[in-house]
C-alpha cells in the first residue's frame, strides 16, 4: 500500500518522501487508518516491522492540522536510547510539518534538565520520555499537559518487564481523561492485556505474529560452560574479517568482565548497560555505529528499537529467557538483504530457554558440542528431559535437601531464585563466572597448539576423584 492512499496532509507526504519510505509495512498499513480516525489502539508487532513510523506518521498528520498551545502528544519509552532515536525520527519527519519535539531522559540535573523543564512548561508538539525522568518533572508541578491529545506507549511489554507499571499509572493521573491512547508492544503477555483494559477505551487491536528470523541469518548453537564461552568465541571468530558484532548478555554485571576479557584477547570492545552514564552510552553507541571498534557488549537495553545497521554477528552469551527476545536480538543482523551470523552459547542452566525457542520455531535446533575437540574440556550435555518434567536431578539436589530440608533453587545452584518481576537488564539469577574467562583464555592458546596435546596436559593435572566431593560443578564454584 502506498502512503498516498492514506489521505495524509501534503506536508506529511513530503516528509515521508524525504525519508525515502516506499510502501507501507503491514503494521503501518493496518495501524495508520485507525490512528487517523482517532481510535485507541493495541498493536503487537515485533521489532523491525516499522512500528515507530506507524504511529509517528499519523500523529504528525494531526499536528499538521491541530493548533497546540502546549504539548500535543506524549510518547513513553523504556530506554534513553529509544527516546533519542524517536526524537531524531521526528526531527526528520517533522521538518516539513514544522513539528517541535524533545526527548526527556537522564538521571542527573544539569543543562538538559533546564531545557526539558522549559519544553514541559511551555509545551512542545511531541514529548518523548522515559517514565522515571518524566515523573521527576511532574512532581515539581510545572508540567503542562492540559492540551494533550495523544498518548503512545512504545515497547509497552519492555516497560512492564522493567517495572514501570506504577510509574505509567502515575503519569496517567496527570493527563487529560479525554485523549487517544496507543499501545505498541513486541509481545502480548497477559499483563499487556490487563494494562490495555485499564487505560484504553474500546480499542482496535492488531496482532501480527512473530515472524521467523530471516533465512539470511546463519543461526548457530553451541553447548558451553561459562568459562568456555570466550575461548570458544575466539575460535569461531578466527579468520573472520571486518567484524561488527553485538554480544548480548542478560546480566548487566557481566558486561564489564566480558569487555575486559575481550580486550585481553586483543579485541576492541566496549560495553553498555542501564548502569552506564548517559553521556558514556551515547558516545559508545555513536562510535560503534561509526565502526570505531568491532564489538559492543550490551544487555537487552539494545535488543529492541535501536537502529544499528550492517552487523556481521550477534552473539547470545546466554540464552534469552523469552523466545521473542531471541528473535529481537538476532534480528539486529542480516538487515537490508545482507547476511549475518547469530551464535548462541548454552550452559547447563539455560537449556530450558532453548526449548522455548524450539517451540516457537516448531522445530528442533542443532546444538553443537566442540569444546572437547578444542582442548577446552567437555561441554555440558544437553538434557532437555530435566526441564520438560520440571524436576531436578543430580547430587546437588540431594545435598540441598539435606542442608536446608527444601528442594528449592535452580538446578542445584546456591543462587537465589529468579524473580520474574525484575527486568532482565539486572543482575538476575544465573551463574556469572565471567571472571573465570580470563583463565580460560590461556586454555584457548593451548587449543591453538593442538587439541591432543591439551587433552594430555589436562589429564596429567586432573586430581584424583574424591567420592565425598560434590559432583555438580556449580557446588564446587559456590564453595
Amino acid at each position: 500500500m502506498n502512503f498516498n492512499e492514506f489521505e495524509l496532509h501534503e506536508d506529511v507526504l513530503s516528509a515521508v518522501d524525504s525519508m525515502n519510505y516506499q510502501q507501507a509495512t503491514p503494521i503501518q498499513e493496518q495501524a495508520i487508518p485507525h490512528i487517523l480516525s482517532g481510535k485507541d489502539l493495541l498493536a503487537c508487532a515485533q521489532t523491525g516491522t516499522g512500528k515507530t513510523a506507524a504511529y509517528l506518521i499519523p500523529i504528525l498528520d494531526k499536528v499538521a492540522h491541530e493548533a497546540n498551545e502546549h504539548t500535543g502528544a506524549l510518547i513513553l519509552v523504556p530506554t534513553r536510547e529509544l527516546a533519542v532515536q524517536i526524537d531524531q525520527q521526528i526531527q526528520g519527519l517533522g521538518y516539513f510539518v514544522g513539528a517541535t519535539s524533545i526527548a526527556v531522559y537522564g538521571g542527573n540535573k544539569g543543562p538538559e534538565w533546564d531545557q526539558q523543564k522549559k519544553a514541559l512548561t511551555q509545551g512542545a508538539d511531541i514529548i518523548i520520555a522515559t517514565p522515571g525522568r518524566l515523573i521527576a518533572h511532574l512532581q515539581l508541578g510545572y508540567v503542562n499537559f492540559s492540551t494533550l491529545r495523544h498518548l503512545v506507549l512504545d515497547e509497552a511489554d519492555r516497560m512492564l518487564d522493567m517495572g514501570f507499571l506504577g510509574d505509567i499509572l502515575k503519569i496517567m493521573s496527570f493527563l487529560p481523561s479525554v485523549r487517544q491512547t496507543l499501545m505498541f508492544s513486541a509481545t502480548m503477555p497477559p499483563k499487556i492485556g490487563d494494562l490495555a483494559k485499564r487505560i484504553l477505551q474500546n480499542p482496535e487491536e492488531i496482532r501480527l505474529a512473530v515472524s521467523r528470523p530471516a533465512d539470511r541469518i546463519d543461526q548457530q548453537f553451541y553447548l558451553a560452560k561459562d568459562e568456555q564461552k570466550l575461548p570458544l568465541l575466539m575460535h569461531l571468530l578466527k579468520g573472520v574479517e571486518n567484524i561488527s558484532m553485538v554480544l548480548f548478555t542478560s546480566r548487566k554485571s557481566n558486561v564489564e568482565p566480558i569487555v575486559r576479557a575481550l580486550r585481553k584477547l586483543g579485541l576492541g570492545a566496549h560495553g553498555i548497560s542501564s548502569d552506564s552514564e548517559q553521556g558514556e552510552r551515547e558516545i559508545v553507541l555513536r562510535d560503534f555505529k561509526n565502526r570505531q571498534f568491532p564489538i559492543l557488549v550490551a544487555t537487552d537495553v539494545l535488543s529492541r528499537g535501536i537502529d544499528i545497521d550492517n552487523l556481521s554477528h550477534v552473539v547470545n552469551y546466554d540464552v534469552p529467557r523469552d523466545p521473542e527476545d531471541y528473535v529481537h536480538r538476532i534480528g539486529r543482523t542480516a538487515r537490508a538483504e545482507s547476511k549475518g551470523t547469530a551464535m548462541t552459547f548454552i550452559n547447563e542452566h539455560d537449556q530450558k530457554y532453548v526449548l522455548k525457542i524450539e517451540r516457537l520455531f516448531e522445530k528442533e535446533l542443532e546444538k553443537k558440542s566442540i569444546t572437547a575437540d578444542l582442548g577446552l574440556g567437555d561441554a555440558p550435555a544437553f538434557e532437555p528431559q530435566r526441564f520438560r518434567s520440571g524436576g531436578r536431578t543430580g547430587s546437588s539436589s540431594r545435598n540441598k535437601k539435606k542442608k536446608d530440608g527444601a528442594g528449592g533453587g535452580h538446578g542445584g545452584s546456591s543462587r537465589k531464585p529468579h524473580r520474574e518481576a525484575k527486568p532482565r537488564d539486572t543482575n538476575s539469577a544465573g551463574p556469572a563466572p565471567v571472571e573465570a574467562a580470563g583463565a580460560a583464555v590461556a586454555t584457548a592458546d593451548a587449543a591453538a597448539n593442538g587439541a591432543a596435546k591439551a587433552k594430555r596436559r589436562n589429564k596429567r593435572r586432573r586430581p584424583k576423584k574424591n567420592p565425598a566431593a560434590p559432583t555438580n560443578p556449580t557446588e564446587v564454584q559456590a564453595s
